[in-house]
């Protein structure tokens, strides 16, 4: 593996766990660029099919979207975020018909697909990073530095579930995706025989397996750890969700990109490409992990 690759995904792992760790406006802002960077190139691979998209609005409203995601969650009102799509998507809808060239439907379907792709679904990490997380701040700007987790080692139990469980929660959602990135990875390239579809022919039944069984694993330990209810169950379960998604959000961008005629998303990461091609597994899985511990979770300790 060139050194490039390995730096760069150095760098890139603990910028994100160092904004992930501090919550509240920083992991806003650090995921708001994020997020505009990878519209960018999602943009890029609708214009390389010869499509007009209303970027500029739909990058616009997506930050908006990203803002509002971090004050619904202050303000203890979710629908606040959820309010801006439906209007977001309208303002994208109307824009090109105050252009002076014609619009047309693709530009206007793959703006709206840009916005629920690349922003709405994304913004469910700053909601799922900011679960519980807005009365315990001990930085401005909404931060969080856990001394628990530094000055308790090693780790135990009950240090672990004294921290907000927005970030623990995301963290291990992160390991979840790293163990299933780099099981698929590792044995898909030693054992890997069998093709797992013709999007990605490097991709195997045999790798994304093994994925999803790493996902499992650390899931399960993290609900160990955390003292969930049913903890082998309910980490099984959210294991295999996180797996199988972030391996279909793998194809779906991989989709997109040989529609388009193109081996990267973009160049900015060395050794590794775009933005999408790193973030492409987390694009889908924070919904459901939202949604697990929102309405899964509390079911199952009612349960317990």
């Amino acid at each position: 593996m060139p050194w490039s690759r390995i730096l760069s995904g150095i760098v890139a792992i603990t910028a994100a766990l160092a904004v992930t760790v501090l919550g509240g406006w920083y992991f806003t802002v650090g995921f708001s660029v994020l997020v505009y960077l990878g519209q960018r190139e999602y943009f890029d691979l609708v214009r390389a099919k010869g499509i007009v998209p209303a970027s500029k609005t739909t990058l616009f409203v997506s930050q908006v979207l990203l803002v509002l995601a971090t004050m619904s969650a202050y303000l203890h009102n979710p629908g606040l975020a959820d309010g801006v799509l439906p209007i977001a998507g309208t303002l994208i809808c109307f824009y090109p018909i105050f252009l002076p060239k014609l619009s047309t439907i693709a530009g206007m379907a793959s703006s709206v697909l840009g916005l629920f792709y690349a922003g709405y679904l994304p913004s469910y990490w700053i909601r799922l990073r900011l679960l519980d997380s807005t009365e315990i701040n001990d930085l401005p700007l909404g931060g969080y530095w856990p001394d628990s987790l530094f000055n308790s080692w090693p780790l135990t139990a009950s240090s672990l579930q004294e921290l907000p469980q927005g970030l623990t929660v995301t963290l291990l959602a992160f390991f979840c995706i790293w163990a299933a990135d780099i099981g698929a990875y590792t044995v898909g390239r030693l054992i890997g025989k069998t093709r797992l579809s013709d999007i990605s022919p490097k991709k195997t039944v045999e790798g994304a397996m093994f994925g999803i069984l790493g996902s499992m694993s650390v899931a399960i330990a993290g609900a160990w750890g955390l003292g969930w209810p049913f903890w082998g169950l309910s980490g099984a379960i959210l294991g295999l969700l996180i797996g199988v998604t972030s391996i279909l959000g793998d194809l779906t961008e991989s989709m997109m990109k040989r529609d388009a005629g193109v081996k990267d998303s973009g160049q900015l990461i060395p050794g590794h490409g775009g933005i999408l091609d790193r973030a492409d597994s987390y694009v889908f899985t924070a919904p459901l992990v939202y949604f697990y511990v929102t309405l899964l979770l509390p079911l199952l300790k009612v349960l317990s």
